[in-house]
């Protein structure tokens, strides 16, 4: 965040949409905020990416379907290597699979193209304040998949203990929250209804969301790892004649070698 000659605190703001014509909408809607600061436009994936590296933003008003590189992509490169730099997805596309992998990839809130001036701005603002956000209706997208995740889930009795479990359960303070912001309550609303602060509102909602990514953290690793049986380089785990790759200790003959011991 920048100060202006007036002391004011401006938001920096990268923005990023294929389409010239929504880019030019949205910069000059943000900067007649007097705490906020249109840095930069980028027309794709790619263009986002180096954008936010070199102006290194607070927020970036991200598209999703972009040609080169998507907005899921750009998003999760962004916020791998710019942490002090937020997401806000803003778009067209709803399908519940694109809203998963564009929180799981770090975007804080989602926001679909009729959102109103009001709730765009305001969320840019609780962004860079680093809070989660989400409309009535990602938020029931949101809650029908961690219902589907639970279903799926085994039962406690077969499942192993993990630190990092990718079936991230919400708790039942969490469900009753994402709840009532499917049922298009506010923060303040919910926090009356619940006995709470607002801040402690905002607080479960960015929990969710961290559940969200950290299962997506999980998976990645789970893909990553080497299968059973095999290091890294491909060598046989447990072979005879200090692990030699299975193909050397075959032509060495390791394996009549075992059989006649059996």
């Amino acid at each position: 965040m920048n100060a202006d000659r007036s002391g004011v605190q401006r938001i920096r703001v990268l923005i990023v949409d294929d389409q010239p014509l929504v880019r030019r909408g949205l910069a000059l809607m943000l900067s007649l905020e007097a705490d906020m600061e249109v840095l930069g436009e980028a027309g794709d994936g790619i263009e986002a990416v180096e954008q936010a590296k070199r102006l290194r933003p607070d927020v970036v008003l991200m598209d999703l379907h972009m040609p080169r590189k998507g907005g899921v992509a750009a998003t999760r490169e962004i916020t791998a290597s710019l942490p002090q730099t937020h997401v806000l997805v803003l778009t067209t596309l709803e399908a519940e699979q694109t809203v998963f992998d564009a929180l799981r990839a770090g975007a804080l809130a989602y926001l679909l193209k009729d959102a109103t001036e009001a709730e765009v701005v305001e969320t840019v603002r609780a962004v860079h304040r680093g809070e989660s956000r989400m409309t009535p209706q990602i938020a029931r997208k949101v809650l029908d998949q961690f219902r589907r995740l639970a279903d799926r889930a085994p039962k406690p009795e077969y499942r192993a203990q993990e630190p990092d479990d990718p079936i991230a359960e919400l708790n039942d303070k969490e469900t009753k929250v994402l709840q009532l912001i499917a049922e298009g309550k506010s923060n303040k609303q919910i926090a009356g209804l619940l006995f709470l602060a607002e801040g402690t509102v905002k607080n479960y909602v960015s929990r969710i969301m961290e559940k969200l990514q950290a299962g997506s953290r999980t998976r990645s690793r789970s893909r990553s790892a080497p299968k059973p049986g095999l290091n890294p380089r491909g060598a046989w785990r447990g072979t005879p004649r200090r692990g030699r790759t299975l193909r050397a200790c075959r032509s060495a003959g390791c394996a009549s070698a075992a059989a006649r011991t059996t």
